[in-house]
């Protein structure tokens, strides 16, 4: 059971976790393993006053762990009506004491090395956990608190850890599976790992996620659940289309496309070990519990066509065009290689004879690339523009679907077509002023009045 920021953000919501841990405890059910992230935005505080530091303001960065200490002090003091328990204390604040020690000596060096950042950040998961187990202690429930550093070992790439799954099975055998039986629970944090020699790590963004589900796969769970605001993922953005519907079950293919293309899900990449090891994972409404939820598996079996709208802009199209380019071979190579040393990522792509089409990030450095391609090639700018993503997975067995797009939307220019190379993403470029009405009408024509076979 995966807990993001927002669902431990204060005591209030701390209770309400509690809560559907305690559920979780049935004696048919398996133990639950917590993993929670820091508070609230904690980490962002933790980040802030690093930098502080590190431009050697520390009166800010220490007014900014002040706040920290406060939001921290207010949390256990709602959650224990009878006082803080002194064990919990002494933890908490042996730990700001070391965050105040890191924070001086960023400060006295005017230097922020990847290592002191991920020592700095890994607190915000210590503190949080620290309360939430002595919380659930308190409350007569068996629990043990586990530093997760024992467990999810990685390399020393710092602020981005690469875990090392063997290890991580070996150490989750020894120090956390003895720790969980019937009616026990064990809580420890996403997010921060350790080297081989002790050296704290983290795991970068959607990292909790990403522990989650290494931990789920070496422990060989029946079920990871990610528990977030949401009822599961739905078919769209609600904000643009009120109408959205929630997805019961979604592959792990569908779910990168969606997150590729800017659906507000976890990002699949982090939930990776678990589909790996066939491990089902759930998206559910901490606020909603008994609500909807989506299961992401290694594939789906619903007979749908279209599961999901997606979108993402501004992007910039590039039409790069050269007579060079006629019956001979290696024109896109040497076009690739350009964007591929300029480190400029490509998003679609579409081919004519002496033309190529490609979309790229709003805030890519065009000018030296557009000075590398003006040797070979003339290169037209299109910006400002959308990416409106069709995502499903039988969209290569549905006959009529082209019809069905271009029939929605017959006054926009859409202005590039791209099938993903997977087949289960058909992709459209638009004028971003056109995007909100894009996604509306193609959720009518394409989920909303068809049976989705269970999208509803």
């Amino acid at each position: 059971m995966k807990f993001g920021g927002s669902s431990v953000a204060d005591a209030a919501c701390m209770r309400q976790v509690a809560g559907l841990v305690r559920e979780a405890l049935g004696p048919a059910s398996p133990a639950p393993l917590v993993v929670l992230s820091a508070m609230g935005k904690t980490t962002n505080g933790l980040f802030q006053a690093a930098r502080a530091a590190e431009i050697g303001d520390l009166p800010t960065a220490l007014d900014q762990l002040k706040q920290l200490i406060q939001d921290h002090r207010l949390a256990a003091d709602g959650l224990f009506e009878d006082g803080v328990p002194e064990d919990l204390d002494r933890a908490v604040t042996d730990a700001f004491g070391q965050i105040e020690l890191l924070l001086r000596g960023v400060a006295l060096l005017r230097e922020l090395s990847p290592r002191s950042q991920d020592a700095i950040a890994s607190f915000g998961e210590q503190l949080s956990t620290r309360i939430f187990a002595a919380f659930l202690q308190n409350q007569g429930l068996d629990t043990t608190w586990v530093d997760a550093r024992s467990v999810m070992r990685t390399d020393s790439t710092f602020g981005e850890g690469q875990p090392n799954a063997e290890a991580i099975r070996e150490l989750a055998r020894t120090n956390m599976s003895p720790l969980l039986g019937a009616g026990r629970i064990v809580v420890t944090q996403g997010y921060v790992g350790s080297t081989e020699e002790g050296l704290t790590t983290t795991l970068g963004r959607g990292g909790s996620d990403y522990s989650a589900a290494l931990f789920g796969a070496a422990l060989q769970a029946a079920e990871v659940q990610i528990w977030t605001d949401v009822e599961g993922v739905l078919t769209c953005d609600p904000r643009i289309v009120p109408g959205a519907l929630p997805i019961p079950e979604l592959s792990f293919a569908e779910a990168a496309e969606l997150a590729a293309f800017g659906a507000k899900v976890l990002h699949p990449a982090t939930i990776q070990p678990a589909v790996e090891a066939r491990i089902p994972v759930t998206v559910r409404s901490t606020q909603k519990p008994q609500g909807r939820f989506t299961t992401i598996t290694g594939e789906v079996h619903t007979g749908r066509s279209v599961t999901a709208l997606a979108s993402r802009g501004p992007i910039t199209v590039l039409t790069v065009s050269s007579s060079r380019m006629l019956a001979q071979s290696g024109f896109l190579a040497r076009l690739f290689e350009v964007f591929g040393r300029l480190n400029i990522s490509v998003d679609l792509v579409a081919t004519a004879e002496v033309s190529v089409s490609l979309t790229v990030e709003a805030d890519a450095l065009l000018k030296p690339l557009l000075k590398e391609l003006s040797t070979f090639a003339t290169v037209q700018i299109a910006e400002d523009r959308a990416i409106v993503a069709i995502v499903g997975e039988r969209l290569k067995h549905t006959p009529g679907l082209g019809s069905r797009v271009f029939g929605a939307l017959p006054d926009i220019n859409i202005e590039m077509i791209s099938m993903g190379a997977n087949e289960i993403n058909l992709s459209i470029v638009i004028k971003r002023g056109h995007e909100r009405e894009t996604l509306c009408r193609l959720h009518t024509a394409l989920i909303e009045s068809t049976d989705q076979g269970g999208a509803a």
